[in-house]
């Protein structure tokens, strides 16, 4: 499966905003605020006025590049959300939301959504019971989400484990710390997501 493999700290260069792509050394060793400058040589001309259609183009990257997810699959997820009843900006944030990689990163088992996608993808989740290695499949409420008991003794989890009481999840999910077991509990609402994001510039780009 293609995915990115440069350096993310680029990708928040380029943004012009923390992306908080690497966990906890986003906030130790954070590129951008020595380097805030978008990329590349000709970075100083970038500061001209960007048009409309920049700043859609702009918003959906960010989206892209917060949740991992490549343009595709993305346009997939606005798709579903586009048909779905409601505002089709907030249904997109919520199909987002509940892939098992960002809820596996929501419930404070990874640090950040990329080392999740790794958790996800290497088989260490089950989902109701079932091993499911698929970062984007769709969680619904009342799904249970936990690690698997083969990779409890894995030292990642053996370190992990005694940190997740002290870790901050999202209200609308539940964590047993003991047996790193979590719930998803409801569907979130936009007011929920800690997202500095537009989505309604998003709208606007694949509505053009």
């Amino acid at each position: 499966m293609a995915r990115y493999t440069g350096p993310v700290c680029k990708l928040c260069r380029r943004e012009g905003v923390k992306l908080f792509l690497k966990g906890e050394k986003c906030f130790t060793k954070c590129t951008i605020e020595k380097r805030p400058m978008p990329p590349g040589q000709h970075a100083q001309r970038r500061g001209r006025k960007v048009s409309d259609f920049g700043q859609q183009l702009r918003e959906k990257q960010k989206a892209r590049r917060i949740y991992g997810v490549l343009e595709r699959q993305f346009r997939r997820h606005f798709e579903l959300a586009e048909k779905r009843p409601g505002v089709t900006g907030e249904n997109l944030m919520q199909e987002l939301e509940m892939r098992l990689d960002n809820c596996v990163y929501r419930l404070g088992l990874a640090d950040s959504r990329a080392q999740a996608r790794q958790l996800v993808r290497h088989g260490h989740v089950n989902v109701n019971g079932i091993k499911t290695d698929i970062p984007s499949f769709n969680c619904k409420p009342g799904f249970e989400i936990t690690v698997r008991d083969k990779s409890k003794t894995n030292e990642y989890f053996q370190t992990m484990q005694p940190q997740l009481s002290r870790k901050q999840i999202a209200g609308w999910m539940e964590l047993t710390p003991g047996n790193m077991t979590g719930r998803v509990l409801r569907v979130p609402s936009r007011d929920e997501l800690d997202i500095t994001l537009n989505e309604n510039l998003i709208v606007e780009y694949y509505s053009r």
